[in-house]
């Protein structure tokens, strides 16, 4: 009956009555389940939301909101979350509307410890199928490589990138992921949490860039009551909230020199203490890194630490921009257009001829966030059954560079004109660039040199 130790499934357990609730989390930690308290309904919505759990364990009269009420709002956060009612004795009517209005299992006070465990096992290993039967759809959808979790691309890029991270996903080796700002590096990171055998296991996220350094330590390892101005009571950081599952931090280059160090120790000892405490908190946590500056430069100017940049970079995705995805383009613009119709309600077939010209022809340099957010105004512009191009709210934008005359150049030429545009594309990065072309570093420092062409310059042209 003890689930297995990997898996930590989590309760949260809506009880009002402190006997009962001491009595049956004793019993649920006993064997081996996470377990969230809540006294009433306000706390179980805020808790479910904050932590998702694997089941929940209500009573039927919740404080704040009735039990069935309650049962409706979890169902509208998590379609397939399992909940067991607790009902009051004898109460057979009861015990019928809650199964009609979606519980799992319904038990009758005073409650048998045993037929609860049982109940919360039954309704443990449902939600096992539930997310397995899921995974089966997500690879009969993904066989012909159309896309990874909620990524979206056949071009040969994308593909690099779903290779890499289904190789990935099963390991507990830590991310790197870098690319530009709108590519999509945090569903990436979600994908790979969702395919790994941490999947049942909380995702954790957090933007590094939108803290201050005092806050960020305490988001990160949590702090104790009283440990500064403000903190009225003990607090767990993201690293705790991650135990058993994955944590991902974005724009991990903007972590200030001080924070690296703390950052740095963590992922050596998997322990750390809170803010303001002595306690040593141990933790089981795979770490995805995200970040769009070039880490390999600030190493080298000493902006970031050259020791975690090689523990967060045991393995690298690099997240291309959609200036090198022309075949994902439109069909990226069809999936958000399916979407954002459906969101409003519209019946929109798809572009007109000149409007798929005109999406082709961006750069997008806002990348796949940008082309989402045009594509959503274009649907609540739209007044037909299709969108026309002057209901997309973007510029032409320079035309990929034409090609040049073959045959007519040299392969001299043809090969400096390959490098020059994918070191634009990539604004000038030749760790990039040599990843796209699928040549070493090397090999491109050394064409540039003999091109008499500074990599800097390229960046500076502000292509996109």
């Amino acid at each position: 009956m003890v689930p297995p130790a990997e898996s930590r499934a989590r309760v949260l357990l809506v009880e009002d009555d402190p006997l009962a609730r001491s009595s049956i989390e004793r019993v649920l930690r006993g064997e081996s389940y996470e377990v969230d308290l809540a006294p009433g309904a306000p706390d179980a919505l805020a808790l479910a939301a904050e932590r998702p759990p694997d089941v929940v364990v209500t009573s039927l009269a919740a404080p704040g909101m009735d039990g069935l009420s309650l049962l409706v709002k979890l169902r509208d956060q998590d379609p397939d979350l399992p909940v067991v009612m607790l009902t009051r004795p004898g109460d057979i009517g009861a015990a019928v509307s809650a199964v009609r209005a979606g519980a799992t299992d319904c038990l009758s006070r005073p409650i048998d410890l045993e037929a609860l465990l049982l109940a919360v096992e039954r309704a443990c290993e449902a939600r096992a199928l539930t997310a397995e039967a899921a995974e089966l759809r997500r690879q009969v959808r993904e066989p012909d490589g159309e896309g990874l979790g909620s990524l979206i691309g056949i071009s040969p890029a994308m593909q690099r990138v779903y290779r890499i991270a289904r190789q990935v996903a099963g390991a507990r080796a830590t991310v790197l992921i870098t690319g530009d700002s709108g590519t999509g590096k945090g569903e990436l990171a979600r994908a790979i949490h969702r395919r790994g055998p941490r999947a049942r296991g909380p995702f954790v996220a957090l933007h590094c860039a939108s803290l201050a350094e005092s806050l960020l330590e305490s988001e990160l390892f949590g702090h104790e009551r009283g440990s500064f101005t403000g903190a009225a009571e003990q607090r767990r950081g993201r690293f705790e909230e991650a135990d058993g599952g994955t944590l991902f931090l974005d724009e991990v280059g903007e972590i200030p020199p001080a924070m690296q160090l703390k950052l740095l120790r963590v992922l050596h000892e998997r322990r750390f203490e809170r803010v303001g405490g002595n306690e040593s908190i141990s933790v089981d946590v795979r770490l995805i890194a995200a970040t769009n500056r070039d880490l390999t430069a600030d190493v080298q100017k000493g902006r970031f630490r050259g020791d975690l940049y090689y523990r967060l970079n045991v393995v690298h995705i690099d997240m291309p921009p959609l200036c090198l995805r022309e075949n994902d383009v439109l069909l990226l613009a069809e999936h958000f257009l399916r979407r954002f119709a459906a969101d409003v309600g519209h019946r929109i077939e798809g572009f007109t001829d000149e409007a798929r010209a005109k999406l082709c022809a961006h750069r997008w340099p806002g990348n796949v966030r940008e082309l989402e957010n045009a594509v959503e105004r274009a649907v609540v512009l739209c007044d037909g059954p299709i969108i026309e191009a002057d209901q997309l709210a973007i510029g032409a934008g320079p035309a990929v560079p034409v090609p040049l005359r073959i045959p007519g150049a040299t392969m001299a030429e043809i090969e400096r004109y390959a490098l020059i545009t994918t070191l634009e594309s990539t604004r000038g990065s030749i760790t990039r660039a040599a990843e796209v072309l699928g040549i070493s570093v090397r090999t491109v420092q050394n064409r540039l040199h003999a091109y008499g062409v500074a990599a800097r310059s390229l960046r500076r042209s502000g292509a996109a």
